[in-house]
């Protein structure tokens, strides 16, 4: 435990030490910056061969450019609060939205042309979302969509505000942390599940016969200790006699799927697709046993078990079939082999 609790400390500490490393801003030239840039050097190599003083005036102006550029885009950067907004359930393959709002906290001075670049953990940023303006003391909102392609637990480290405000010669960017994780559920196809048995209707949860369901299915006579609440009181008054609804029994089967967790020593990649495959196809069977009205258990081979029925929903079924890893099965030992006693002299 006080292992552990250290070791978690210095990953802080030596992560930490590594932002504070990092610069504060960094800068890349666009191609038009790098056009510019070329242009001022020649301009400032000829000024000094020829001692010309319009191109030491445009070399001034040139440079003074350069300076505006550096210091409009470093208010625009300047007092942005980032926030992201997460779906409450995310699936592979069906395409999922994520806000991003961007805060002003400056007083006088908007920001332009602000991009915020959604970082994750182990995959390149290829989502981000732009803000033509940002007016003192308002906030922006904007989204972007993203479609999943693997189940598992979706890791955001933070964001990369950028800008290359006011003349797009040069891209000035800053990364701020900002934690947050989303679980992606297995991906889930039609399933159509097998007839029924007799007696029970397509969809229900009852059976015709007496029970305790919630449907009723015909009246009869009230015997002593009966739950005087069913009485049909219209019926007693027609027959003089108390006469009480007759309900119709639950069945709600229990359904038990398994599951191949246990990766064999020396397993490639195609047992690991066959993996994936299982758990699309026990997620997929198990939402339309769910939507029938039945109870699922989903047991593993490594001895996990999940239950579900309609009445809590797939949830908690499809967030443990998509955090769920495979366990490697354990080496076999090798028997021992008895020693051989050495003959007397």
């Amino acid at each position: 435990m006080a292992a552990s609790l250290s070791a978690s400390r210095s990953d802080r500490w030596w992560s930490a030490w590594g932002r504070s490393l990092r610069p504060p801003r960094r800068l890349k030239f666009t191609r038009e910056g790098k056009f510019f840039v070329g242009i001022t050097l020649g301009v400032g190599f000829a000024a000094i061969n020829t001692a010309n003083n319009l191109l030491y005036l445009l070399l001034g102006m040139l440079l003074a450019l350069i300076v505006v550029s550096g210091i409009m885009s470093e208010l625009s950067l300047r007092d942005l609060t980032v926030l992201r907004r997460l779906p409450l359930r995310a699936q592979v393959g069906r395409a999922h939205l994520v806000e991003i709002e961007v805060y002003n906290h400056k007083r006088r001075v908007p920001s332009y042309a602000i991009e915020v670049e959604d970082l994750r953990a182990g995959q390149p940023a290829d989502k981000r979302c732009f803000f033509l303006k940002i007016s003192p003391k308002s906030a922006q909102v904007a989204a972007y969509r993203r479609t999943p392609t693997r189940r598992g637990r979706d890791v955001h480290v933070g964001f990369r505000i950028a800008t290359r405000f006011p003349f797009g010669l040069f891209e000035k960017s800053r990364e701020v942390p900002a934690d947050g994780d989303l679980v992606i559920y297995p991906a889930v196809d039609p399933v159509q599940l097998a007839a029924t048995g007799q007696g029970r209707s397509p969809g229900a949860d009852t059976m015709v016969g007496r029970g305790r369901g919630e449907e009723f299915v015909g009246v009869k006579l009230m015997r002593d200790g009966e739950d005087p609440r069913d009485v049909h009181w219209r019926k007693s008054a027609a027959v003089g006699q108390m006469v009480m609804r007759e309900r119709a029994r639950e069945m709600r089967p229990d359904v038990t799927l398994t599951l191949d967790a246990i990766r064999p020593a020396g397993a490639g990649d195609e047992w690991l697709a066959s993996f994936e495959r299982g758990i699309r196809e026990v997620a997929s069977r198990s939402v339309a046993h769910l939507k029938r009205g039945d109870r699922v258990s989903v047991h593993t081979t490594a001895g996990g078990v999940v239950r579900a029925d309609r009445a809590f929903g797939a949830d908690p079924l499809l967030r443990y079939l998509a955090l769920l890893e495979p366990v490697m099965a354990p080496a076999a030992t090798k028997p021992a082999v008895p020693a051989v006693p050495e003959p007397a002299q």
